[in-house]
């Protein structure tokens, strides 16, 4: 008795559907890739069982069966088509999921997703309840019309959405440009629309319809990278050449860009008034555009007045030209202000008097170095501060097999302040990148100072310790010993190192 009850179709089909939804919907729920499997080994035991009594799935019922075998057939049919459903779907999601992008093809998964659903629609209404399909079609032929022209604009988003999302001119994370000017990151698409996070933080909705009419600018594509341009207009007071050469300077001496592809330097035009330059380059991504741009500005000022240039007005404007004085030679009249003006620019020095400016750069030192000579040498104890003048400087950093360069300075920026008040070695090493003139600040030109007015060391320290804490990636992987320390331990340091008396 109880094998014959085993051997009913309608039994083993019952027996088999309790299995199949408590092995995947209740064991396996959190484990997609284990439902597939799970999903698959149901859907093809259900079809072995189906095929073995004879009942074909993807065929009309005799109309000679009985009334409960009718409906047994088309209950069996109807799960097994569903299944079939669930498992073509599972396998969409999953390659989505494989590629890596489940946010990218959200529009086109629902597109497949509703196909599939619409085809086992379809087939069960033909297959199970014998209903014409070329007629039902027909039929909704009329509605479909209609409810088309109802939703005509929507239906344009839904088709435009879907032929961006073949077509993929951009992905979500990308940052997009149009031609009206709204800019922003691809933060979703869907049927309607395309959703942009803009530089304001502010989130725009743009209906796929009027994005797929509209010309747009992938700025992440084809790589991250993005490209910038700087215009400059410098007074026609020396050759074009040696110009070009300064912009060039700028570029290698800014930290936030690229330096591959290597940054260009192009005359667009000279006359009377200025010549034009343009200043190419490219950073890691668009949000460093600013960031880049900012630093190119300030190089590019110090740069100049490094070397003696002046910035030209915007085209159309008059320059009135300097009035031209019986004067001393340039060496005579500029040499003696250069180290004051250097020591005026430094927030190292700010604290200093008038007097007592005057004193250190009455005893600095000038030097110049020819490109790429080692200035100082990686833990190299300096004994004194070391103030760029004009050129491009390099400090790398290295470890083991590796040089990583930590940072570049332009005129106005200093090194050698660690061991001149810190008695510790350089960072890194430090190379000249272009013909370098630098001025020295020598212990024996500072310490008379120091011991004259004490005091000075704590504001020294203060001043030191806020600059570490500004640049600590440049201390990052060394051992000094005063990173990140307080002011108070670099004070005591500087009044050690200089032989001044402490006070508790």
């Amino acid at each position: 008795m109880t094998l014959a009850l085993l051997g009913d179709p309608i039994v083993q089909f019952c027996i088999l559907v309790v299995i199949g939804t408590f092995v995947s919907r209740i064991m396996l729920r959190h484990q997609r890739a284990g439902r597939l499997i799970g999903q698959l080994i149901f859907f093809a035991s259900l079809t072995v069982l189906l095929l073995y009594h004879g009942i074909i799935p993807y065929e009309p019922s005799p109309p000679e069966n009985s009334v409960t075998l009718r409906t047994f057939t088309g209950f069996a049919k109807i799960i097994w088509w569903i299944n079939g459903a669930w498992v073509l779907i599972a396998f969409v999601r999953l390659f989505l999921i494989f590629e890596r992008k489940p946010r990218e093809g959200r529009l086109l998964q629902d597109l497949i997703v509703g196909i599939i659903y619409l085809g086992a629609i379809l087939s069960i209404v033909g297959d199970v309840f014998s209903v014409p399909i070329g007629t039902l079609i027909a039929t909704s032929g009329v509605f479909a019309i209609i409810l088309g022209l109802a939703l005509q604009s929507t239906l344009s988003d839904v088709f435009s959405g879907i032929a961006l999302n073949l077509g993929r001119p951009y992905s979500v994370g990308d940052w997009i440009v149009l031609d009206n000017d709204i800019q922003g990151r691809v933060v979703e698409t869907n049927w309607r629309a395309t959703q942009l996070l803009s530089g304001t933080n502010d989130l725009v909705v743009i209906p796929n319809s009027v994005l797929a009419k509209t010309r747009l600018t992938n700025l992440s594509s084809p790589d991250e990278s993005h490209g910038i341009n700087v215009t400059v207009r410098i007074q026609p007071t020396t050759q074009p050449r040696i110009v070009a050469d300064l912009m060039q300077n700028v570029l290698i001496s800014c930290n936030s860009i690229e330096k591959t592809p290597e940054p260009s330097v192009s005359i667009n035009s000279i006359d009377g008034q200025a010549i034009e330059l343009q200043l190419s380059c490219r950073v890691r991504d668009i949000s460093q555009a600013t960031v880049a741009k900012n630093e190119i500005f300030d190089l590019l000022y110090r740069h100049s007045k490094a070397a003696g240039l002046k910035l030209a007005g915007p085209p159309g404007t008059i320059t009135l030209p300097a009035e031209h004085k019986t004067e001393p030679s340039g060496e005579q009249q500029h040499a003696p202000s250069t180290p004051w003006r250097l020591l005026s620019n430094i927030p190292l020095f700010s604290s200093l008097t008038e007097d007592e400016k005057e004193h250190l750069a009455s005893h600095m030192q000038r030097r110049t170095y020819r490109k790429d000579a080692i200035i100082a040498e990686q833990d190299a104890k300096l004994r004194a501060l070391t103030i760029v003048r004009s050129g491009v400087v390099s400090i790398t950093r290295r470890e083991g097999h590796r040089q990583i360069e930590l940072t570049r300075l332009a005129p106005g920026d200093y090194f050698g302040e660690n061991g001149l008040l810190m008695g510790t070695g350089e960072v890194g090493t430090v190379r000249a990148l272009t013909f370098v003139v630098i001025y020295e600040i020598g212990e024996d030109c500072l310490s008379p100072l120091l011991h004259d007015r004490p005091a000075l060391a704590e504001e020294l320290g203060a001043i030191m310790a806020k600059r570490i804490e500004a640049e600590r990636h440049l201390f990052a992987n060394s051992n000094m010993l005063v990173n990140g320390a307080p002011a108070s331990s670099l004070t005591s340091r500087i009044k050690h190192l200089f032989q001044l008396q402490q006070h508790d």
